[in-house]
């Protein structure tokens, strides 16, 4: 970048608000710390207007620019490739709540919003904002949407893209398309928005949206239930959402690995059913009434599955510190997964009646393939998406297991494709997968990606390698 375009951008946003040298390190890692980034420059404007005059500003020099939101991503989706000469785009300083209209059950807030924070504001007026991931008091909004984050609240609220009613998106010429509507129903036109929604930044930088809020649950019934194994648990998804009148907002799969491992690399004793099971769904049904009612439905639909045989023990919450308890099983997998010091991590999805076959299959794949191998697949089953993640053998040094991690991945996402899955369920494609999907996707469908990507931005300056390969 020249000393010229460097003074240009200081002078636009303040030269405390250009970052170099070494000033760059917090920004310069991904959140596994695994892979380094490598800008010319860190820009972190403070409005909508300052991001449209620096893309304008890099278009005409032709500098890549690489959005960064609060940097949680898991597919190198904000890392500045070396040598390519880009900048990366903080996006932190746009961070106010603009409006929020608790009649229409709206929001518009600004891209650099940090999800919890946005959360907040929503219970303050009354309202739910319900997109919720491990990640939130640190991810924010513009970062959720660009990446179309899902969550434990899938199954019940959709994924990002589901709870958008409409953005704000500096274009990679440097105009700015105000499609801040807060419609439910607006069928004048392309729905625009969904360009971008997923993109990662490829195609322009979301700098603020209008979301939907809902009503604040005012019951909330959470429960730890042992299953005998994957199909009892999707049958006991389908007994769930009928006999709780489809008020149920999570419901997630979790292998006996999920507890001997807090036990063994966490330290921690988090058992509360009487004798283990292979499998343990973690389920919670919410309602905007409060009263008794919601209970009795979840209560009756496990004596249901009981009698069936698909449920061998469960327990309730009685209290918010037991539903975070019970919650915090379910979040160390992540943790665990860090500490075992070698794992490879996949974010993937088939459709929830192939859960049982898929898991079956893959299981004994990676297990053929290096006896020995730890797999822990968990994750949010009520939507299909599964995080299949596989630990190293204990007498193998995570090194040498790493070595293994394209060769493992490989044979983890040939099985999705023959269950009919997707290889990304809610993490992006970003650097990671990138190659990967040009080798899977339909040829149509890439050809159609390839011609809005050449259409929006001719000059390729926009998060560069990332979705798509050259």
């Amino acid at each position: 970048m020249s000393t010229d375009l460097l003074s240009a951008l200081a002078d636009l946003i303040g030269p405390a608000h250009v970052l170099t040298g070494t000033d760059m390190a917090p920004y310069a890692f991904d959140w596994r710390q695994r892979e380094e980034s490598h800008p010319v420059a860190v820009l972190r404007p403070g409005s909508t207007a300052e991001v449209a005059a620096i893309v304008r500003l890099c278009a005409e020099a032709r500098v890549p620019i690489v959005p960064q939101g609060g940097n949680t991503g898991l597919v190198g989706g904000t890392i500045a490739e070396k040598g390519t000469g880009a900048v990366l785009l903080n996006l932190g300083r746009l961070n106010r709540i603009r409006t929020l209209d608790a009649t229409d059950y709206t929001m518009i807030a600004e891209a650099g919003c940090v999800l919890a924070d946005i959360q907040a504001a929503a219970q303050a007026a009354d309202r739910y904002f319900p997109l919720s991931l491990g990640a939130e008091g640190t991810c924010m909004l513009g970062g959720n949407l660009s990446s179309n984050a899902g969550g434990i609240l899938t199954l019940r609220y959709g994924n990002a893209r589901d709870l958008v009613l409409g953005l704000e998106v500096v274009l990679p010429d440097g105009r700015v398309w105000n499609g801040l509507r807060t419609l439910r129903k607006d069928n004048s036109g392309y729905d625009l928005k969904h360009l971008f929604l997923g993109a990662e930044g490829t195609l322009g930088i979301i700098t603020a949206a209008s979301v939907k809020l809902f009503p604040r649950p005012r019951q909330v019934e959470t429960a730890l239930v042992a299953v005998p194994s994957p199909a009892a648990a999707v049958a006991l998804l389908g007994l769930a959402r009928t006999g709780t009148g489809d008020s149920l907002s999570a419901f997630e799969l979790m292998p006996r690995f999920a507890f001997d491992g807090s036990r063994e690399i966490l330290g921690r004793d988090q058992d509360p059913l009487s004798a283990p099971s292979p499998w343990y769904v973690l389920l919670e049904a919410s309602s905007g009434m409060a009263g008794p009612a919601l209970r009795g439905q979840v209560e009756a639909v496990l004596e249901t599955a009981l009698d069936q045989g698909l449920v061998t023990d469960a327990i309730f919450a009685d209290s918010m510190e037991q539903q975070r308890k019970l919650w915090l099983i379910r979040e160390s997998l992540p943790e665990i997964g860090r500490k075992i010091g070698g794992a490879v991590h996949t974010d993937v999805s088939v459709p929830v009646s192939r859960i049982p076959d898929f898991l079956a299959a893959t299981i004994a794949a990676v297990t053929a393939y290096m006896p020995g191998i730890r797999p822990y697949p968990f994750g949010h089953a009520g939507d299909g998406n599964i995080h299949f993640n596989i630990g190293r053998p204990v007498d193998m040094e995570g090194a040498a297991y790493l070595a293994h991690a394209h060769a493992i991945s490989d044979i983890v996402h040939e099985q999705v494709l023959a269950h009919g899955g997707s290889i990304s369920a809610e993490h992006g494609i970003g650097n990671h997968k990138a190659e990967e999907l040009a080798r899977i996707k339909n040829p149509v469908e890439l050809d159609l990606m390839r011609k809005m990507k050449a259409m929006l931005d001719p000059d390729g300056i926009m998060n560069p390698g990332k979705v798509l390969v050259r």
